[in-house]
């Protein structure tokens, strides 16, 4: 099968495209013959060795397909059904194995295409707003990037449940990212340089250095700073006792893998995005279609954090 493979970390450069054994699914595990694979910034990381991996490995932590083969002990799936999932290394190929557990079924009038780009970034921005800071109406939230792929997700979620967004963009009003943020909902935006919120009371950072000060001081008493990614380079080392001297601040660095631990958790996640998308409550922009041979064009694409939503390879 062709496959892409990281034999050493460093720039978008060290994707190498080729072939590889196609895999062959163990006890518990399915093989799924792949329509597209999400790209998300974890992939940055791991082709970086931000976050280490034993190399060579096959970067792609989401995608979509169908159901080749089955494992021994797999139940509940069929050979051809039309599944999804994320969190399993592996997605930049023709085939994966993943866990059977880990897939969910797509539903009829879902795409693969809109199940591939949704379930990382969209289950991220689900936890965001329902467990790690459960937004209520009459809150206010900070999101910054509110104009990259989770960013539109969560805007949106946020607006579904009556709380106010205050978002952040690189880009100049008038471009298409900044009227996409407009568009799901963002109530006030602004650019990193003149952010300077008050009283707020959750900030979801997905930037991190650059923006990490300005979004404690936006805080009010003991309200919660989310740092869930690294856009701009790692947070610095903090002191807890600044949390306290701001006004007893809570802090997490939360993760997907965490929120989708048991097989309700990610039923529940996964099954209200793709219910709000058929319902069209919930709009996924697919910025670009890649061929996976291209998968470092859109390694430098995400880069450049001038995208808008969604970026996916195909086979």
């Amino acid at each position: 099968m062709k496959a892409i493979q990281v034999f050493e970390t460093g720039g978008p450069e060290k994707l190498t495209y080729g072939d590889r054994e196609t895999p062959a699914p163990a006890k518990g595990q399915a093989l799924v013959k792949l329509a597209a694979s999400g790209v998300n910034y974890i992939d940055v990381y791991h082709r970086t060795g931000l976050y280490p991996l034993p190399s060579p490995f096959t970067p792609g932590m989401e995608g979509a397909g169908t159901v080749e083969a089955l494992g021994e002990e797999v139940t509940g799936l069929e050979i051809g059904q039309k599944v999804a999932y994320a969190m399993s290394i592996g997605s930049y190929a023709e085939y994966a194995v993943v866990p059977a557990t880990q897939l969910v079924p797509v539903p009829t009038g879902l795409s693969l295409e809109q199940a591939a780009g949704v379930m990382l970034q969209g289950m991220t921005a689900h936890y965001l707003s329902h467990s790690t800071w459960k937004l209520e109406a009459g809150q206010t939230c900070v999101i910054h990037a509110c104009g990259g792929g989770v960013g539109l997700l969560l805007t949106q979620i946020a607006k579904m449940r009556g709380a106010t967004v205050i978002g952040t963009t690189s880009s100049a009003p008038g471009s298409a990212k900044y009227e996409r943020a407009v568009k799901a909902g963002v109530d006030v935006i602004s650019n990193y340089e003149d952010f300077a919120a008050k009283g707020v009371d959750v900030v979801y950072d997905s930037v991190g250095a650059t923006t990490f000060e300005a979004s404690l001081n936006s805080l009010r008493p003991r309200g919660l700073m989310v740092t869930y990614g690294n856009a701009s380079g790692p947070v610095p080392d903090i002191s807890p006792l600044k949390l306290s001297q701001k006004g007893s601040l809570f802090l997490t660095r939360p993760s997907l893998g965490p929120y989708i631990a048991t097989r309700e958790e990610l039923l529940w996640r996964s099954g209200d995005l793709f219910r709000w998308l058929t319902e069209g409550s919930l709009l996924l922009h697919i910025e670009k279609t890649y061929p996976m041979a291209d998968a470092a064009e859109a390694h430098r694409d995400l880069e450049s954090r001038k995208t808008s939503g969604k970026l996916l390879l195909k086979n």
